[in-house]
């Protein structure tokens, strides 16, 4: 299983992964594909994404079941402890941030 969710991207990116996935919500698609299409569909999100931003989740063989990537400023960043793959909510700005702790 592969789903890949796509923000603030050009119509013509979203028609192309319409081609190859099922788009179940706006900038939402699924579908079943193989190791080698869903590399070939990433590098068309990377060069299609202009200054929009991407997330790819699969179905693996990990602990938690899934691995993803991301493309894009998003305030949600991918990190990795311990061997799992976790995500960090960045603050909307600093400050945001100083705000946080008075």
């Amino acid at each position: 299983m592969l789903v890949i969710v796509v923000e603030n991207v050009p119509h013509r990116l979203r028609g192309r992964l319409a081609v190859w996935l099922l788009e179940v919500r706006a900038g939402v698609y699924v579908g079943h594909i193989s190791r080698r299409v869903r590399e070939m569909i990433w590098s068309t999100v990377i060069k299609g994404c202009g200054e929009g931003n991407a997330v790819m989740a699969w179905s693996t063989n990990t602990e938690s079941g899934f691995d993803f990537l991301t493309w894009g400023s998003n305030r949600r960043e991918p990190v990795e402890m311990d061997g799992i793959k976790l995500v960090s909510f960045m603050p909307d700005n600093i400050k945001d941030e100083a705000s946080n702790f008075e």
